[in-house]
């Protein structure tokens, strides 16, 4: 079982930034897929953005241009920095890891490994 352990939320004024930090118990990053999702009480969660062992992304199109995925393979953290924040922002945000497959697409797979959340909210 693979531990993933979420940092960086926070409070923030809308047009802010804040940078989530998610380090997982893995040797090294190749061969999985990693994802950060949002989920607002009662609703389902959604997938924000996912990158692949190659470094290829996806991004919700409501993210797109003002958050970026990245991840520091020598101390195997997964980054989501958010830029431009916006009210409908406001969400749990989980770090998620699961095995990759050349074939597959990383922003539709089914993720098995979740972290606890971080909680991020951006007031008006």
């Amino acid at each position: 079982q693979v531990q993933l352990v979420e940092s960086g939320g926070g409070s923030v004024q809308a047009g802010g930034s804040l940078r989530l930090s998610c380090a997982a118990s893995v040797d090294d990053y190749y061969g999985y897929c990693m994802g950060w999702f949002r989920q607002v009480l009662g609703n389902a969660r959604e997938a924000v953005a996912t990158i692949d062992p190659l470094g290829d992304t996806s991004y919700a199109d409501s993210v797109k241009g003002r958050f970026t995925i990245s991840k520091d393979n020598a101390k195997n953290i997964l980054f989501l920095q958010m830029n431009s924040l916006k009210a409908e922002d406001t969400a749990m945000y989980y770090c998620a890891i699961t095995s990759w497959a050349p074939a597959g697409n990383c922003y539709t797979r089914s993720y098995d490994n979740w972290g606890q959340g971080t909680q991020v909210t951006v007031s008006t």
